[in-house]
C-alpha cells in the first residue's frame, strides 16, 4: 500500500470495508473475524476515529501480533501486513472457508461496525460454508467502459461522500464494489444503475393504489426502476402523494401531517430494497388500500433470523449493499428497523405496523387511522390519485395575512397569475414553464394540497373542461402581498 492508496482510504472514511484504530491491537480479533465474515476489509492502526494519522511506533511487533492473533481465529484468518509511513495496515482479503470464529465467538461487518453472531446464526446466515453473498458476486451484465456513466457516477460519488478527485475504479475497488477480477458486484451494479433492470429483471418496485380494501380495482399504478438509492426516494415520495395530508396552518407557520409517519414508512421501504432477495423472481411491491399500506419484499427472512428475532436484531441479507446504502445515510440505524418502524409509529399517534412473513415473502402492513374496513374510496382522487389534503387554517380571519411570507417563491408565482377559472395549459403558459410534470408536481399540486385553489371540478379531476381559481385562503394571501 503506498500513501496514495492510504490517503484514499482515510479519505473516505470508516464504512463496511475499513476500520480505524488508534493504536495497539484491543479488540483486533473481533474485528479481523468480522471482515473474514463479511468481503473483506483493510485495518488501519495509527489512525484516530476521525480519520487523523497519529501514527504507531514499533511496526515489527505489531505485525507479529497481528499475524499471531490472525492465527488464532478458527479457522486460521489470511491476512497482509504492511507499513505504510507511521500506519500499520492489515488487509484481510476475501476469505473462503466461512464462517470463522474468534475466541470461541462469531462476529460479522455490519455496517461500520462489528456484531457478535451466535455460531449456529452465522451457519444459517451464509447458505453454506464458503458461498459468497449474492449482492458480492460478479455482475457479468455490468460493463464499467459502457454502463458506468458520467451523470451516474457523479450522482453516486455525491451520495456515498466520495471526494470529487479520486478515481471512479479506485474508489468503487476500496469500496469492495470491484471485486479482484475488475468486474463490477452486484451491489455496484444495483446502486449505479440507470435501469436496474438491465442487470436483474426483478430489481424494481411495483406500486398500486386500489379502491377498497382488496386488489378488484386498480385506481392508479407505477413502477420505479432506477438505481436502489433512488428507488426509496421515488417509491416513498409516491406513497406519500396517495394518503392523506392534513395541513394545518398556525400565524406563520404551516404544518404537513401526513396520516403515516414518514419516517417509518421510509424505513419500511430501506427495508424492503436492502433485504430483499435479489435471486428472486419476484419484485417488491407496494399496495395502497383504503385501510392500509403493504410493503412486500421477496425472499422471507434472512438465514439465521426467525420471527421472534423481528426487533430484536438484524441480520442482512445483502451485507455489502446495506454498508453502501448507511454509507449514503439511507439507513440510519444499523439493526433497528422494525423495533424503530414501531417507536415512530407509536409516538406519531397511530397503530404499530403488521408483520407477515412466509418463506419466500416478508409483508409490513401498515393500518391506515380513521379507516373502518369494509368502505369505499372515491373512484376518483385530485391529480389521478394524489394524496386528499385536509387543510386546517387555525387562523382568525384578522391575523391571516402572517400566512403569507410562510408561502413558497414557486406558489406565490402560481397565486400571482390566476386570474379567475383559468386551464393547466394557460397557467403553464403564463408561468413559462415547459414541462407539464415539473408544473404539476411543484406549483399545481402543493397549491391544491395547501388549499390555495381548488378545482372547477373537483369529481372529474382529468375532466377537459377543468379549470383552477383561487379559495379564499389564496385570496386572502395575494391581498396582504399586494399590500405589503
Amino acid at each position: 500500500m503506498n500513501k496514495q492508496n492510504l490517503a484514499n482510504l482515510v479519505a473516505l472514511g470508516e464504512g463496511f470495508t475499513t476500520e480505524f484504530k488508534r493504536s495497539g491491537t484491543s479488540n483486533l480479533g473481533r474485528e479481523l473475524c468480522a471482515f473474514a465474515n463479511a468481503t473483506g476489509g483493510v485495518i488501519l492502526i495509527g489512525v484516530s476515529d476521525a480519520g487523523e494519522i497519529v501514527g504507531v511506533a514499533d511496526h515489527n511487533r505489531l505485525k507479529s501480533e497481528v499475524q499471531a492473533t490472525a492465527r488464532s481465529a478458527e479457522p486460521p484468518i489470511v491476512v497482509e501486513v504492511e507499513s505504510c509511513g507511521e500506519v500499520l495496515a492489515a488487509t484481510v482479503p476475501a476469505q473462503q472457508s466461512k464462517p470463522y470464529s474468534f475466541g470461541g465467538k462469531f462476529f460479522i461487518r455490519e455496517g461500520a461496525s462489528s456484531q457478535q453472531m451466535a455460531r449456529g446464526e452465522i451457519r444459517e446466515f451464509f447458505y453454506k460454508e464458503g458461498l459468497i453473498h449474492f449482492d458480492e458476486t460478479p455482475c457479468e451484465k455490468f460493463s464499467l467502459s459502457v454502463d458506468l456513466t458520467e451523470e451516474g457516477w457523479a450522482l453516486f460519488r455525491r451520495r456515498a461522500k466520495i471526494p470529487a478527485e479520486m478515481e471512479p475504479v479506485t474508489a468503487l475497488a476500496n469500496l469492495h464494489l470491484i471485486g479482484t477480477d475488475g468486474r463490477l458486484t452486484q451491489a455496484g451494479a444495483w446502486l449505479l444503475a440507470r435501469d436496474i433492470r438491465k442487470f436483474n429483471i426483478s430489481g424494481d418496485v411495483a406500486c398500486a393504489l386500489f379502491m377498497g380494501t382488496d386488489k378488484v380495482r386498480i385506481l392508479d399504478r407505477r413502477g420505479f426502476n432506477g438505481d436502489v438509492y433512488s428507488m426509496i426516494d421515488e417509491v416513498v415520495a409516491y406513497i406519500l402523494s396517495k394518503i392523506n395530508v392534513e395541513y394545518i396552518i398556525k400565524h406563520v407557520k404551516r404544518e404537513e401531517r401526513p396520516e403515516l409517519p414518514e419516517e417509518a414508512l421510509r424505513e419500511a421501504v430501506v427495508n424492503a430494497l436492502a433485504h430483499r432477495d435479489y435471486r428472486s423472481t419476484g419484485n417488491v411491491q407496494v399496495y395502497i388500500f383504503k385501510n392500509r399500506v403493504e410493503i412486500v419484499s421477496p425472499g422471507g427472512l434472512p438465514a439465521g433470523m426467525t420471527e421472534a428475532d423481528l426487533g430484536i436484531k438484524s441480520i442482512p441479507r445483502n451485507p455489502l449493499l446495506f454498508g453502501i446504502l448507511h454509507r449514503m445515510e439511507a439507513v440510519e440505524h444499523i439493526g433497528s428497523g422494525i423495533k424503530r418502524i414501531r417507536n415512530l409509529c407509536r409516538e406519531y399517534g397511530v397503530a404499530e405496523p403488521e408483520l407477515e412473513v412466509s418463506e419466500n415473502w416478508f409483508t409490513v402492513s401498515f393500518p391506515r387511522p380513521n379507516v373502518e374496513d369494509g368502505g369505499e374510496q372515491p373512484e376518483s382522487q385530485p391529480e389521478s390519485g394524489s394524496s386528499q389534503a385536509q387543510v386546517t387554517p387555525e387562523v382568525a380571519p384578522e391575523v391571516a395575512p402572517e400566512v403569507a411570507p410562510e408561502v413558497a417563491p414557486e406558489l406565490m408565482r402560481l397565486l400571482a397569475t390566476m386570474n379567475g377559472n383559468m386551464d393547466r395549459q394557460s397557467l403553464q403558459t403564463a408561468l413559462g414553464l415547459k414541462a407539464e410534470k415539473n408544473f404539476r408536481l411543484n406549483y399545481l399540486r402543493p397549491a391544491i394540497n395547501a388549499g390555495l385553489i381548488e378545482m372547477t371540478i373537483p369529481d372529474k379531476p382529468r375532466s377537459s373542461k377543468q379549470r383552477y381559481r383561487l379559495t379564499s385562503l389564496g385570496q386572502r394571501i395575494i391581498e396582504q402581498q399586494d399590500k405589503d
